[in-house]
């Protein structure tokens, strides 16, 4: 017990211990929340959902789909997930750590190459873990350091699979990801891209940056993570059959996990087509985090927006005095970012109004230390 206590001692003195948020919050403006779309507030779609389907659904699949039949929720959500994105085939997953876990912990072998952005998420770097493929990171959006890996080594490798996230969970900025399917193309790679913060909320149909770039078809793997905007649970990817096929039989993380509950997975198709048809939420949240970027005057490409503060102590003590004044944001420390980038990120919701925002830009200038 000893070694145990002395490593959350020393968590603790350097301030990186974390605890599970209290019941408080529940009274606070949630800027914690991944609920962009406000789906999981909104009441009438849970009505609706509940009026159409009358509770028509188990609470449990009670095991995993390879024990037991293919329910048809899991099938329907699957092949509207693939028909949405035009492609052969989609698989259900438990979670987007599920997803990003089991994948590439299956997909690539010995003779492979996993290079994923240095801010990929941390689902990622298990699953390159896992894996038997060697592992390689470029510098953050940096392409020309990519290529020059790929120049260096892809030779070296039977397959070369390039992962990025399109909108990156901690700095809210983007991938150029039409610059990443030059790369793959050049070099003969796989591209796999991380939808889980632009599901919902990017593209016409809110199917993420690969729709609101129309490169869908050019993307070999698209993940999505039905837990954020979708204000569900769960995870896809949606790529070809054969790969569908050969998760179904090697990825551990599918294979022995109970599926997802049958009246998750109807809410989730429920949801998955009431989304393409949030453009005014999505419009509105646009519009809310370029105004709620300026007033910060800081720099996002998106709806989370990184607040920078430095040191761990100075953004618990920012942390904990916008909650005083009513608003729920944590700080975010290393390991989730690097050393000495701790920061507060804001995560809006399209139900959200800037004027109940703007107490927050006084906060952060007048009533708490220079961060300079």
């Amino acid at each position: 017990m000893d070694k145990y206590n002395t490593r959350l001692q020393e968590l603790k003195e350097s301030n990186n211990y974390r605890q599970l948020p209290d019941k408080e919050t529940l009274n606070l403006i949630d800027l914690c929340s991944n609920d962009y779309l406000g789906i999981n507030t909104n009441t009438h779609l849970r009505d609706e959902f509940l009026r159409e389907f009358n509770m028509d659904y188990a609470f449990s699949s009670t095991s995993s789909r390879l024990l037991s039949k293919s329910l048809e929720q899991h099938v329907l959500l699957e092949k509207t997930i693939a028909e949405s994105y035009n492609t052969e085939a989609a698989l259900l997953f438990n979670s987007g750590y599920h997803a990003n876990v089991g994948i590439l912990s299956a997909l690539p072998d010995s003779k492979d190459l996993i290079i994923a952005d240095k801010l990929i998420h941390a689902s990622v770097i298990d699953g390159a873990t896992l894996s038997s493929a060697d592992f390689m990171r470029y510098k953050h959006l940096n392409n020309e350091h990519l290529e020059l890996l790929l120049e260096k080594h892809r030779k070296n490798y039977e397959k070369v699979f390039i992962v990025s996230e399109s909108i990156f969970s901690m700095d809210g900025d983007v991938a150029n990801i039409r610059e990443l399917i030059e790369l793959k193309n050049k070099y003969n790679c796989y591209l796999y891209i991380d939808e889980a913060h632009a599901l919902g909320v990017c593209g016409k149909q809110g199917l993420g940056c690969v729709e609101a770039l129309d490169c869908m078809a050019e993307v070999d793997f698209i993940v999505g993570t039905m837990g954020k905007a979708m204000a569900s649970v769960g995870a896809f990817v949606a790529c070809q059959q054969v790969f569908v096929d050969y998760l179904i039989n090697h990825s551990r993380a599918f294979i022995f996990s109970t599926a997802l509950p049958p009246i998750n997975a109807a809410w989730s198709t429920f949801i998955f087509q009431k989304m393409k048809d949030m453009n005014a939420q999505r419009k509105r949240l646009q519009k809310l985090s370029s105004d709620f970027t300026a007033m910060l005057n800081v720099k996002s490409d998106s709806h989370i927006i990184p607040f920078v503060i430095g040191a761990n102590a100075e953004a618990i003590a920012a942390s904990q005095l916008l909650k005083q004044n009513g608003f729920n944001v944590l700080p975010i420390r290393y390991p989730t970012v690097p050393k000495n980038t701790a920061r507060l990120r804001f995560s809006l919701s399209a139900n959200m109004k800037i004027e109940n925002l703007k107490a927050i830009q006084s906060i952060l200038t007048t009533e708490t230390p220079s961060y300079e």
